[in-house]
């Protein structure tokens, strides 16, 4: 094992990738891609540590799929260039291997190489050659100059640390490097490095599985609230929809009973924790906030990590109000809220006999499950 770091780059909002998940969330089997190939850097047992630069939207959620002391997780930037200068701060060896997670069939003899290449350089990248005649400014250039490179990359930590202090945005760490007047090291590269940027780049990707859609992921919750009757003028919120009576609940939020123990079912089936976990109630910005926008980042957050709603299931325990008349306009609200048809959405009520709690007409309560399966970025249409 040498004095090595990897940083696996996994944090980009993959804009050009036009799936409603991002790359770095298809799952492979059932395991998202980022996971994947980090799994398989890890298999060559080089690695002192190993850092995973992640969007601070999804850290939370990646750091819940694996228990290894040796893997540090850390915020993303930015850029590309940001994000790595945030994992560097982490890098406490000698030298470091910078890899895309969007370049997903690694390879151990190509680390191997670079790393035989870096005894007499400062960064050692493996490149292809360019078979295509090209044209610059109106001239041809003659294409034995020219050479493609690619990840994973493999630098001296700190001359890599002083090539990023700059105000220039670089695209990989030889432009870097070279900037400042460092010694890169070519190596031959594999088509197999391919770059996954485009849809159309899952068929150059032979390492790449399909996601299991027979597994089901399901999940519960609950939640309950005080009826708040100092505050006539402030509405009752249910389902997603505006509740006809003169007092509301007692909440951080607006106290949607419904919808947080629907939240909570979501976020159980994919593994998320709970909704306490991304919404505190301790934090000022969710301060009577609508919980209907609240389901809408769920269900944001569910889809780029490559889960697709399958139905719901709503029970709501209450005396009062009488949420008979209500059942429907709920039912297509939520429906509408989580991206799928009315009939796989459904309500339904029910009282507790005039017992407990709920008996005296003292709040309301909520109960929920839902049921996800992974989506199919094979689908050309993005379809499922």
């Amino acid at each position: 094992m040498s004095d090595l770091t990897l940083v696996l780059l996994a944090a980009g909002e993959a804009t050009r990738f036009k799936k409603p998940v991002k790359k770095q969330w298809l799952r492979i089997g059932t395991d998202p891609l980022w996971l994947h190939v980090l799994d398989a850097f890890r298999a060559m047992r080089l690695f002192r540590k190993v850092i995973v630069v992640g969007h601070a939207d999804e850290l939370h959620y990646m750091k819940r799929h694996i228990d290894d002391k040796k893997v540090r997780f850390v915020t993303g930037g930015t850029s590309r260039q940001a994000s790595l200068v945030n994992a560097l701060e982490s890098v406490e060896s000698s030298l470091v291997l910078v890899s895309d997670v969007a370049r997903p069939c690694v390879d151990k003899a190509i680390c191997k190489t670079l790393l035989a290449a870096i005894e007499t350089a400062d960064c050692a990248v493996p490149t292809l050659p360019v078979p295509d005649t090209v044209w610059y400014d109106g001239e041809p250039i003659d294409r034995k100059h020219l050479l493609r490179i690619q990840t994973p990359q493999l630098s001296r930590t700190e001359i890599l640390r002083k090539a990023l202090k700059s105000d220039i945005e670089f695209t990989d760490e030889s432009s870097a490097i070279h900037a400042v007047g460092g010694k890169v090291a070519f190596v031959g590269g594999d088509a197999s490095l391919h770059k996954l940027t485009f849809a159309e780049d899952i068929a150059l990707l032979p390492c790449l599985t399909p996601p299991d859609r027979t597994a089901r992921y399901t999940g519960t919750g609950y939640d309950v609230h005080a009826f708040d009757r100092e505050t006539p003028d402030r509405p009752m919120k249910l389902g997603g929809v505006t509740i006809d009576v003169p007092y509301s609940f007692k909440a951080h939020s607006d106290g949607d009973v419904a919808i947080h123990a629907l939240i909570d079912a979501l976020m159980g089936a994919a593994g998320m924790g709970d909704i306490g976990e991304l919404f505190p109630d301790t934090e000022a910005a969710w301060a009577g906030a609508d919980s209907a926008k609240l389901l809408r980042h769920v269900v944001h957050l569910l889809t780029h990590t490559g889960f697709e709603i399958v139905q719901a299931d709503l029970t709501v325990i209450a005396q009062t109000p009488k949420i008979g008349p209500y059942k429907d306009a709920m039912r297509f609200r939520l429906a509408e809220l989580l991206g799928i048809p009315p009939q796989r959405m459904n309500v339904k009520a029910t009282t507790t006999e005039k017992l407990g709690f709920v008996g005296r007409k003292e709040g309301v309560a909520a109960e929920a499950s839902s049921t996800l399966r992974l989506f199919d970025w094979t689908e050309q249409d993005g379809e499922s």
